[in-house]
């Protein structure tokens, strides 16, 4: 559980069960996430997402693209959380890991919510991600690659 503030002397806490899976890929799709840079991106977006207090469950991707399956608590909207992963791993890979190399993200990201029943079959598909993807066994929805908004659905309510 995470501290959500004081009220009248007393912490409030608050349980939490989030569970998200965001992809987002590099800019162009260009393959960029070469095998000998995966290791130190995937530790360094766990180390940064302990840091907000978030939980990985999963990461993996190919060499143009990254999913990832996170708690995010909260205290800490989705957007800040994905804007200061990919703001700061892209700085990490620019300064530390390829500094000859202009490493870019993409504008936007795809996020889905998911049940905890979801949770388990979620994080198989993202560690094998290599694998879908050389099968060709990928889940589409997952995969489209678009910069635009793209909401659900409306449906009409009732009043």
């Amino acid at each position: 559980m995470t501290e959500l503030n004081i009220y009248q002397g007393v912490k409030i806490m608050a349980l939490w069960r989030t569970y998200y899976h965001i992809i987002w890929a590099t800019k162009e799709r260009q393959s960029l996430i070469v095998p000998q840079l995966e290791k130190s991106v995937y530790q360094y977006m766990v180390g940064k997402s302990d840091s907000m207090r978030c939980i990985v469950h999963a990461i993996g991707g190919t060499e143009n693209h990254i999913h990832l399956i996170v708690s995010i608590p909260p205290t800490l909207s989705i957007a800040d959380f994905v804007q200061k992963i990919k703001g700061s791993s892209s700085y990490y890979i620019n300064q530390e890991l390829t500094p000859h190399q202009n490493f870019k993200w993409q504008r936007g990201y795809g996020i889905f919510s998911l049940g905890g029943k979801q949770l388990e079959k979620a994080v198989n598909y993202v560690l094998n991600q290599k694998q879908h993807h050389s099968d060709g066994t990928i889940l589409p929805a997952l995969e489209e690659d678009t910069n635009e908004d793209d909401p659900p659905p409306k449906y009409q309510v009732n009043h």
